[in-house]
């Protein structure tokens, strides 16, 4: 379909009285945001603070965001006590435990190497960014280093830091994202062998994808 036509016929089904507004540059995202107060700014930091260290070294949580040429990837990383390792105040250290072997965001990487990372600590509303870039290591002694129950990590993204600041707890405090009370039942929501069932006509996926996927899980941990 032409752009042009399609453009019209989207703008054509918004209901009467309600149009998009978009914003086309600076000036006009300034002019409704303002500039952030000081606290915004004097956060930002080119390393790890002792503050900012802890923080991180208590953390067994972040997602991991890359760019590459087919697009963009945001990569949920998890371990049991900390889920990177600090080298220095410029330097950090995230295995790659086992996974779906997507490799999403190490192609990336390979060809962009500007990393963003955002670190949760469980029950904190409190989250820390990092940005900077990142190689991937496969030296033989330092996977050995991050091996756990005997398994190693394929490799390790080292990252130089450029970027770091905390972000402020309102996300978290509006999403309620630790409150018990708020946890989804996950019995309301398609679980991952019915989605891949579903999308493949029952060819991958169903209930036994589920009912293996425990044990498997446990096996592959790391």
């Amino acid at each position: 379909m032409d752009l042009r036509v399609h453009q019209e016929e989207t703008v054509a089904s918004i209901p009467s009285g309600f149009r998009m507004s978009n914003i086309e540059n600076i000036e006009q995202l300034e002019a409704i945001y303002g500039h952030p107060g000081e606290a915004s700014t004097v956060k930002v930091t080119t390393s790890l603070t002792p503050d900012y260290q802890a923080f991180v070294d208590t953390s067994p949580f972040l997602a991991l965001a890359t760019s590459g040429p087919d697009g963009l990837d945001c990569s949920p990383r998890g371990d049991r006590s900390g889920v990177v390792r600090v080298v220095d105040e410029h330097t950090i250290h995230l295995p790659d435990r086992r996974g779906n072997n997507r490799v999403d965001s190490l192609r990336n990487i390979l060809h962009d190497p500007r990393v963003a990372l955002l670190f949760f600590l469980p029950g904190s509303g409190t989250t820390l960014r990092i940005n900077g870039s990142a190689s991937i290591c496969v030296e033989s002694s330092l996977l050995e280093s991050f091996a756990v129950n005997g398994k190693l990590p394929r490799s390790v993204v080292v990252i130089k830091i450029h970027e770091v600041f905390f972000q402020c707890a309102r996300a978290i405090v509006r999403s309620e994202l630790w409150n018990p009370e708020r946890f989804v039942d996950v019995s309301s929501i398609p679980t991952p062998g019915q989605i891949l069932a579903n999308l493949t006509e029952d060819r991958v996926g169903g209930e036994a994808y589920d009912r293996e996927w425990p044990d498997r899980a446990k096996k592959s941990l790391w």
